[in-house]
């Protein structure tokens, strides 16, 4: 980390920096001033009496796990493969996966949808995991190819001489030091997990099934639409992945620091 010690070069940073974040926290100021309109705390109230309140939170919760241990585990063994491993036409492979970060997620519920159904899959949770965390792994691949490159290899020829093939290399050696990268994959995945809406609502039409993003939609009607009781749900449903980042903080940006620079 560097140190700013000029005073005027500290005001000048110190003066950017606030710029930039007022526009992400005026918003959340709004939204969450806006939410005690009216009712006050009577909107919260009303939020939590909506039927099935608790299953909300239990299926985003569910999703999100399977999406962060799916994700976790392709992006490792990608990387380490693309990374560490003689892989023939490995750079191939990896480009043409790098290429689904152009893919947008409403390009995949036409073929899915007939998919899901002859599976049996439709209206299960797996029929949203196995999508979303498809979406999520070529990023969280990139981010760890580069930071498993940043890993000297003679601590793979040393494991090599200490008799480790490539699976316990990849076990004792890389998994620990990956660490960083870990949190950082555990933070991005649920947030982009637990924030999924389009494929919950074409994929999940059992009541007992829907997400905490489709929570909003009880106070929006064709005769209504109560915001101030649509904006307590939203704060109710970012307070998980504020604690998330705030508890795995310090992981996090060190992950992201070392996935971003080679």
């Amino acid at each position: 980390m560097f140190e700013v010690r000029h005073r005027i070069n500290r005001v000048i940073l110190q003066v950017a920096i606030t710029v930039m974040v007022i526009p992400f926290v005026v918003p959340l100021y709004v939204m969450v001033k806006v939410s005690f309109s009216g009712a006050g705390l009577g909107n919260y109230k009303a939020v939590t009496e909506v039927p099935y309140f608790l299953y909300f939170f239990r299926n985003s919760a569910l999703i999100a796990l399977g999406v962060i241990v799916i994700s976790y585990v392709l992006t490792m063994l990608g990387a380490y493969g693309f990374s560490k491993l003689a892989i023939k036409g490995r750079e191939f492979f990896f480009w043409m996966i790098m290429g689904a970060l152009t893919l947008p997620e409403v390009v995949l519920i036409a073929p899915l949808f007939p998919t899901w159904s002859k599976l049996g899959l439709y209206d299960t949770f797996w029929a949203v995991i196995i999508p979303v965390a498809a979406l999520q792994v070529p990023f969280t691949l990139l981010l760890t190819r580069t930071f498993l490159d940043g890993i000297p290899n003679d601590l793979m020829e040393a494991a090599r001489l200490d008799g480790c093939g490539s699976v316990r290399t990849f076990w004792n050696v890389i998994v620990p030091l990956a660490r960083p990268m870990a949190a950082a994959i555990i933070v991005l995945v649920f947030i982009n997990a637990w924030n999924a809406y389009l494929l919950p609502l074409a994929f999940l039409q059992n009541a007992e099934h829907e997400v905490v993003t489709q929570l909003p939609q009880y106070f929006r009607s064709q005769y209504s639409d109560d915001q101030t009781k649509q904006l307590a749900g939203a704060v109710l449903t970012a307070l998980p992945e504020v604690i998330a980042y705030i508890s795995l903080q310090r992981f996090f940006e060190r992950g992201m620091a070392a996935g971003a620079i080679k």
